[in-house]
C-alpha cells in the first residue's frame, strides 16, 4: 500500500488528542463508519505508543493510523515502532524528518513560511502540514502553490465544515481536523459515538462536494 497516495485519496485526517485505551478503537470505528479513513493520534497523549499499537492491531486493516505532534527523532522512533504509518509534526525538525524516512515512513512536518516549506520538502518530507492554517487563510495555500506546485500541502488548525471547501479549492491535498470533529473527553455514550459518525459523514460529504 502506498500510504501517501492513500492519504491524498482519503483527503481527511482526524487529529485525535487525549484518547485512551478504552475509547481509541471505538473512535477509529466511528470515524471509519463516517467515511474518514485516516487519523493521527497525538504524541503528547499519555501511553501514545500503546494507543497506536492497539489501533493498528484492531482496525489497521481498514484505517490509516499515524502519529501527530511528533517533535523529535526519539518520539518518532517510538511511534514508528508502535506501528504508525505516517508521522506528523507541528514544527520543522530536519533530524525528525530524516529519522522518519530512514524507517520508510511518510513524513509530514509542520511549516508556515515558504522557506520552511521548501526546506522541509528538500530534506525528504512527503507532504507539508501548513499550521496554523487559519492564521493565514485558504488564499495562502494558493499563493504557496504558485511557486511550489510540486509540494503536497496538508492544512490543520481551525478547519471546520464552513471553511474546509475553501482550503480544498485553493489546493490543499489533505485536511487535518481536530477538536471540531473529535473530542474524546465528550465521548461517553453510544449516542456520543453515533454523533461522531454523523459528524464524520458531514465532513466527508463536504469534502466530496469540494473535490467535485
Amino acid at each position: 500500500m502506498n500510504v501517501l497516495v492513500e492519504l491524498q485519496k482519503s483527503g481527511l485526517v482526524a487529529v485525535v488528542r487525549e484518547a485512551n485505551l478504552e475509547n481509541i478503537v471505538p473512535i477509529c470505528e466511528a470515524l471509519y463508519e463516517g467515511g474518514i479513513h485516516a487519523l493521527e493520534i497525538t504524541a503528547e497523549t499519555p501511553r501514545v505508543a500503546a494507543l497506536i499499537e492497539k489501533a493498528v492491531e484492531k482496525v489497521g486493516d481498514k484505517i490509516l493510523v499515524g502519529a501527530g505532534t511528533v517533535l523529535d527523532p526519539e518520539t518518532a522512533r517510538a511511534v514508528i515502532a508502535a506501528g504508525a504509518k505516517f508521522v506528523v509534526s507541528p514544527t520543522l525538525n530536519v533530524d525528525t524528518i530524516k529519522t522518519v524516512k530512514r524507517y520508510g515512513i511518510i513524513s509530514i512536518p509542520g511549516a508556515l513560511t515558504p522557506t520552511e516549506i521548501l526546506t522541509a520538502y528538500e530534506n525528504g518530507a512527503d507532504m507539508i502540514k501548513v499550521f496554523p492554517a487559519n492564521v493565514f487563510g485558504p488564499g495562502y495555500i494558493k499563493s504557496i502553490h504558485g511557486p511550489m506546485p510540486q509540494i503536497p500541502i496538508m492544512v490543520t488548525g481551525g478547519i471546520n465544515l464552513d471553511n474546509m471547501k475553501d482550503y480544498v479549492n485553493n489546493g490543499a491535498a489533505a485536511i487535518g481536523i481536530g477538536s471540531n470533529l473529535v473530542n474524546p473527553k465528550k465521548l461517553k455514550t453510544e449516542a456520543d459515538f453515533e454523533e461522531l459518525v454523523q459528524q464524520a459523514k458531514q465532513y466527508r460529504i463536504k469534502y466530496q462536494e469540494a473535490k467535485a
